[in-house]
């Protein structure tokens, strides 16, 4: 019917199908429109207290009509005409047309003469004008409004369903299929879906009419069979049908919206507090090994054998190889999550992660730093003890060689002096006696040397801390004991040889005589004592172990130059390796700087890359494998030194630990810096022109800026600021308070103006909702709205409501969405 039309900017109500342009409405059409429209008309009359039965003539006098507007608008309208006659009746259609006409839309052809004469096209054209403006109008599904808004709502409703297909309000929803479905998906359990049959329609249809008005309070507005027996429902109709279940289920609309924002907000924070969790247990964790480990490399008690200090080195070994690299792994996987845990918390609205008392990384930092410190010169002291235990084994060997000797050679020496075979010998034979102790007293003094020696190695061992010191000093003792005792004897008995010879002497004057009667016999005698005295010079033992000595010196000589040749290949060989790998990670450690500060195409380009680098960093690993391989061959052959490399086996791994950690956190802070460019819409243009600034005032290169720097920084981009500005700017940019700013702080800070983030005001409104209005939320509306594990996570986490309209278990949403977004502990 082409007498009314509302001409609106907006396309609530396209022309394309006017509906009887010839004036003629399709008998059908008629009928589904007048119970549809009636029966619209009552489910907003009973609010208050009445209805029509006729829809052209019910609405003759205008009473109805304006009661209508005012009920579906909320507003009051014009005092009404009381009188019974044509003139009053006129002027309350009138006053219900101009209400309309205040909403915006404009009635062509629209008379309240024709009203007031009951004409039914022209009754039913203004209901719909009525239900477009009021039921159709302000739907709103991204973007599309009205009709298109509805038509869109019921393809998203109903997209899952099978053999449900709505492209239109007439044919698509003849088989009922699309009214059952539109029921099930927001009320599941009032419809058995799965048994609904598409041959089936009045069957369907019936289902839906029923279930709508007895448990979602919507009117039947049409009747099954007159749908199934057109060929084209009546769009109109269906419209406002349909719209009726758009409206019943707004309020489930409005509640899964702020269902859908809580939830994010609290996945978010979910996802957040793990991520504290992890950093906490991870941080005490690793505290707790630095304190365990430090007191073992503090301390530094020798152990008494080679065989021990040896043990020792190999734990160490193993310390750095084995126990040392996967914590510096943790280290730098805690700074990464700390530094990733901060960006997102930033990016999400959410106050900066402060973690518990002594679990800060500057505080891990400063504990490592004490690791590290404590490791310094362990291995030194190892090696310097080693040295010192290798000195005494052989300064011990020595003196337990030089004391067998000379215990051997005195043994029977004291036997040898207590003898007074002098008394019963003849005067020649106590010269005899004398020559052979003079050779005796001869071989004595030569030994004074080796009891000295013997002594100065005792001494030596003693000023090295030996540990068997007692029992060296006690045979040392034991030794010099018994040559005082020698010397003594030896004094002694030349004084008894000398004063019995004075007396033989005297005893031979007197047999002169009778030695000169029987001179062939003392000639024989003399040659005889003479022979027999050469055989006692006792100098033979110790020249048959001299001859022994030789060969066995000999054979030690060639061993030791063989061991010597050997030491040299190990030296050779491992710096020949350490003069590569050093270089080596050197070169990575500079071309991993240079990637993260260049502008070589994306973010993602740059990712790429260095995802690149680690691989090949870490294929690396066999060769630094191969090195400690070789580095220990080198300290279980005692080799102190290596004259064909300046860098050591630690130069090398603490270079290594620092190109992982480098590589890991430089994939970290491009990482971060694209979370950062997609949460804040900076464009890759911005990030070049961040990154050419921090660049040109990163001064020293370090991929940060120090305080100077940045305020050199802020100066040039035209800030002014005084010392409590930059303070309060340096208190964002380095919470932590190292001195200095990151690539991603300055980002940060450069594009403060985020992105569109949730608040705690958003997250209020969304509890408000999901509370139906209340101050408070209770635990089965919390249980009814959201996912179970976000609910329970919500009831752990909520204060009880302590309002004047409290009801038991009511929970405070507020003081809650408030802690999400503040400083507040949950």
């Amino acid at each position: 019917m082409d007498h009314y039309d509302s001409q609106q900017t907006n396309d609530y109500m396209q022309p394309e199908e006017d509906w009887d342009r010839d004036l003629l409405l399709d008998p059908a059409w008629e009928k589904q429109q007048r119970k549809t429209f009636t029966a619209w008309c009552n489910s907003h009359l009973r609010k208050a207290g009445t209805q029509i039965e006729n829809i052209e003539e019910d609405f003759r006098d205008g009473l109805k009509l304006m009661l209508l507007l005012e009920v579906i608008s909320g507003e009051r309208l014009a005092k009404p005409e009381r009188g019974k006659m044509r003139v009053h009746k006129i002027s309350n259609v009138n006053k219900a047309l101009d209400f309309i006409a205040s909403k915006g839309v404009k009635l062509v052809s629209i008379g309240a003469e024709e009203i007031v004469d009951g004409n039914v096209k022209m009754t039913l054209g203004m209901i719909w004008t009525i239900i477009l403006r009021f039921a159709i109008q302000d739907i709103s599904v991204e973007e599309t409004s009205a009709k298109e808004g509805l038509l869109l709502w019921c393809q998203r409703k109903t997209a899952p369903y099978k053999n449900v297909n709505i492209q239109n309000f007439h044919i698509s929803w003849k088989d009922g299929l699309g009214f059952c479905a539109l029921i099930h998906r927001h009320r599941p359990e009032l419809i058995d879906y799965g048994k609904l049959r598409k041959d089936d329609p009045l069957t369907n249809l019936n289902t839906a009419f029923d279930v709508a008005e007895k448990y979602l309070d919507i009117p039947k507005m049409l009747d099954a069979e007159d749908i199934v027996g057109t060929a084209r429902p009546d769009e109109k109709a269906i419209m406002t049908y349909v719209s009726s279940f758009y409206h019943a289920f707004s309020g489930a609309q409005k509640a899964e919206t702020a269902a859908n924002r809580i939830c994010k907000v609290l996945a978010v924070n979910q996802e957040n507090e793990q991520l504290m969790e992890d950093y906490e247990k991870l941080a005490s964790d690793l505290l707790e090994w630095i304190r365990r480990t430090i007191p073992w490399l503090e301390n530094r008690a020798p152990e008494n054998t080679m065989h021990a200090m040896q043990q020792k080195l190999e734990d160490f070994r193993d310390y750095r190889r084995l126990h040392k690299p996967p914590k510096v792994q943790e280290k730098c996987q805690l700074e990464i999550n700390f530094n990733t845990l901060q960006t997102k918390l930033r990016l999400s609205n959410r106050p900066a992660f402060m973690p518990s008392e002594g679990r800060m990384v500057s505080d891990i930092n400063n504990a490592w730093g004490c690791l590290e410190q404590a490791e310094k010169g362990y291995e030194e002291w190892l090696l310097n003890e080693i040295r010192r235990l290798e000195r005494l084994d052989h300064l011990a060997e020595k003196f337990r060689q030089k004391a067998s000797i000379h215990e051997a050679w005195t043994d029977g020496k004291e036997a040898m002096l207590r003898q007074k075979d002098y008394e019963t010998a003849t005067l020649s034979e106590i010269k005899a006696l004398l020559k052979k102790h003079e050779a005796f007293e001869s071989d004595l003094a030569a030994h004074q040397d080796r009891v000295e020696q013997i002594a100065a190695i005792a001494q030596e061992l003693n000023e090295l801390d030996y540990y068997d010191s007692p029992s060296v000093n006690a045979r040392c003792q034991k030794i010099c004991d018994q040559w005082d005792n020698l010397g003594a004897l030896t004094q002694k008995r030349r004084e008894a040889l000398e004063r019995t010879e004075k007396l033989l002497e005297t005893i031979d004057q007197l047999y002169l005589e009778y030695a000169k009667r029987a001179a062939p016999f003392n000639n024989w005698m003399e040659g005889a004592m003479e022979d027999l005295q050469d055989t006692f010079i006792v100098h033979t033992i110790e020249e048959i172990q001299v001859r022994q000595l030789v060969p066995r010196r000999d054979q030690a000589l060639t061993e030791e130059h063989a061991r010597q040749q050997h030491n040299e290949r190990l030296r050779k060989q491992f710096g020949a390796q350490a003069n590569v790998i050093g270089p080596w990670i050197q070169t990575k450690m500079e071309e991993i700087g240079r990637i993260s500060i260049e502008m070589h195409g994306t973010l993602e380009d740059q990712l790429s890359h260095l995802r690149q680098y680690e691989k090949s960093i870490v294929n690396y690993k066999p060769k630094i494998d191969q090195l400690e391989g070789d580095h220990q061959l080198i300290q279980e052959a005692l080799i102190f030194d290596n004259k064909h490399t300046n860098y050591t086996m630690e130069h090398i791994r603490v270079g290594w630990e620092q190109l992982l950690t480098t590589i890991a956190r430089t994939i970290n802070e491009v990482e971060n810096q694209i979370l950062t460019r997609d949460a804040k819409g900076i464009s890759q243009e911005q990030m070049n022109e961040f990154r050419a600034s921090f660049n040109h005032f990163d001064r020293k290169k370090t991929g940060m800026m120090d305080t100077d720097d940045f305020r050199a920084c802020l100066i040039s981009m035209g800030y002014n600021m005084g010392e409590a500005e930059f303070a309060r700017i340096m208190s964002i940019v380095d919470p932590n308070r190292l001195g200095v700013v990151t690539f991603q702080a300055f980002i940060d800070f450069m594009s403060r103006e985020t992105a569109d983030t949730d608040t705690a005001d958003q997250v209020m409104a969304s509890f408000k909702i999901l509370a139906g209005d209340k101050n408070y939320i209770t635990m089965d509306e919390l249980r009814r709205e959201l996912p179970p594990d976000q609910a329970e996570y919500c009831i752990a986490r909520m204060a009880p409501y302590a309002g004047p309209d409290a009801v038991p278990g009511a929970l405070d949403y507020m003081s809650f969405s408030t802690a999400l977004y503040g400083e507040s502990d949950l």
